[in-house]
């Protein structure tokens, strides 16, 4: 890397020229990560408003870039790790995310869980031991006086409040599930998101598998088939197979994306919708 060429392109930035400023600002990003140590510091030394907001908007440029190749990595790769893709779409919003330390929060819920889970438990004991220690002991519950707040998508978020959408909430609760080797998975109902607690064993022609499911925003609430069919009813919508079974992770970021969007869009925040819209149709492609 050539320090005496970043350090003269920076000194350009602040060019009027839009033409030799879009050539300057091509070249830096270029460079990737390894500019943005630069960047920082000529803002930091700054007191140009213009150059400022030029230098803010090439560190997020970079910083979007990183996120959305991870994410198509994420894809490409079989999207097999849901707390690594979560946490890409974490990063779009918190470019410094300290990762470890969400890494570190799950599975210390993880461990209070596993140190009272009895190995005969059954699957009922097992979701209401998880309830117990996921909504009485570490408060969580969800955010139903602000539902539209894009924060209740953002992992790091929620975790520090204890509060998010159905979505989030399920996320954290499967992902910790999961880790215990508890099968429960997400599914895409429509207008709301639940949890499936599947049994390979006990499978059967009518259930698929499925032993029950989990209202994660409504306290772990157990309930069945038959709600879900009354639920449809209620909407007015078709019942269809993907409305029962369990859903793909891709599935799960794609919806996380799109809520984003929506809360973005009531927000009047058209340049974070458009960059969303773009990160989603990574997931399409």
């Amino acid at each position: 890397m050539n320090e005496k060429e970043i350090a003269s392109l920076i000194k350009l930035l602040d060019d009027p020229d839009p033409q030799i400023f879009e050539h300057i600002e091509d070249k830096l990003l270029s460079y990737g990560n390894q500019v943005i140590t630069y960047l920082e510091s000529a803002w930091e030394k700054s007191f140009d408003a213009i150059l400022q907001e030029r230098l803010e908007n090439l560190v997020h440029k970079i910083q979007y870039n990183n996120a959305k190749e991870d994410l198509a990595l994420w894809y490409q790769s079989g999207g097999f790790d849901l707390l690594r893709g979560i946490l890409i779409i974490n990063r779009y919003q918190y470019p410094d995310l300290n990762e470890e330390k969400i890494i570190n929060q799950i599975e210390a819920i993880k461990r209070d869980i596993w140190l009272q889970m009895m190995y005969e438990a059954s699957p009922v004991e097992k979701v209401k031991l998880i309830n117990h220690i996921f909504y009485n002991v570490y408060g969580f519950s969800g955010n139903t006086a602000n539902h539209q707040d894009p924060q209740n998508s953002y992992l790091s978020q929620v975790l520090e409040s204890k509060k998010g959408n159905q979505i989030s909430l399920a996320i954290i609760y499967s992902i910790i599930a999961q880790k215990l080797d508890i099968p429960i998975y997400g599914v895409n109902l429509p207008q709301h998101f639940i949890l499936a607690y599947t049994d390979e064993l006990e499978k059967t022609d009518e259930e698929n598998g499925i032993l029950f499911y989990i209202n994660v925003f409504n306290k772990g609430y157990i309930f069945g088939k038959r709600d879900i069919d009354q639920f449809l009813r209620q909407l007015k919508i078709e019942p269809e197979q993907l409305f029962y079974q369990p859903c793909s992770n891709t599935d799960i970021l794609k919806r996380v994306l799109r809520n984003l969007i929506s809360s973005y869009e009531k927000a009047g925040a058209e340049e974070k919708v458009s960059e969303l819209q773009k990160l989603l149709t990574v997931l399409e492609d």
